[in-house]
């Protein structure tokens, strides 16, 4: 097990510091985000037909003792916005190729969410079987437009000998394990989950129990918390759209690990992951 840091986080440092920086706590693995939502602060794409730049990324990379667990790329390639899906698309793909050429066998995404219909102008994320538009629309999604894209950038990804871990988020046709295993059975086993459990905690799945469910196919994994806060549940429920900012109205945040739950359930999360892993 590889314990690193995903580097837009320190997004306002060169990467040259960024690693000095995590080496002096003894950190020596690193995630790259290379476009869409999580920009491209450390890692161009533009290196694909740039050898020299490849190559003094990669020695950089090399002298400073560092190796990357993943590229990452989080957008929405099923955007029911065609500019907006394409751009996220390009991107994805070309997180794909760059993967091959710097020999790191997976990036990270999201699954994305289409439309309501081919006339849609943004997203329809359906959380609700009633009424039976929903279900129409949900068949929709999943059959005219997930199906054919993942099928197909799977098998791109498989081509160039690189796998995807798609996070399991909400707002997106993938945000649980049950998702995650369906866009796994039409996409294949090259595609599988970028194990997050901040996005499980406040949807009251246990990720614990999450990870014997997606036995064999986390790919990748986030270290990050949520906290639950009672007194804001019973008024809101667990689907709050606050921003986050509004931390004290919120039913949950994001927290740093430790600020949602102890030592003792990451340890056995931790253990448990260790676990599906070694009997693989």
């Amino acid at each position: 097990m590889r314990v690193g840091v995903f580097t837009p986080l320190l997004s306002q440092l060169p990467l040259d510091q960024v690693l000095k920086k995590l080496a002096g706590l003894h950190i020596n693995t690193v995630e790259l985000a290379t476009g869409n939502y999580v920009g491209d602060a450390h890692c161009k794409l533009s290196m694909i037909e740039n050898s020299a730049a490849l190559s003094d990324f990669k020695k950089l990379i090399a002298d400073n003792g560092f190796s990357i667990s993943a590229l990452s790329c989080h957008g929405n390639p099923l955007h029911p916005d065609k500019e907006q899906a394409k751009q996220y698309r390009e991107v994805s793909r070309k997180s794909i190729l760059l993967a091959e050429k710097l020999g790191v066998s997976v990036t990270v995404d999201f699954s994305g969410c289409p439309g309501d219909s081919p006339q849609a102008t943004a997203p329809n994320w359906v959380t609700c079987p009633w009424p039976p538009e929903y279900r129409k629309v949900l068949d929709w999604q999943w059959n005219e437009v997930v199906a054919p894209y993942w099928v197909e950038h799977a098998k791109f990804a498989s081509d160039h000998g690189v796998k995807i871990a798609v996070e399991m988020h909400p707002g997106f046709v993938v945000y649980n394990p049950e998702t995650m295993l369906r866009l796994r059975s039409i996409a294949g086993d090259n595609v599988g989950c970028n194990f997050d459990p901040s996005h499980l905690f406040w949807q009251s799945i246990d990720p614990v129990g999450a990870v014997r469910v997606l036995a064999g196919g986390i790919f990748h994994v986030h270290a990050k918390d949520t906290q639950l806060y009672p007194v804001n549940l019973q008024r809101t429920g667990v689907l709050d759209t606050k921003p986050y900012t509004e931390e004290r109205d919120r039913a949950w945040i994001f927290r740093t690990c430790g600020y949602g739950h102890g030592a003792e359930w990451w340890t056995e999360l931790i253990s448990i992951g260790a676990f599906d892993r070694a009997r693989r």
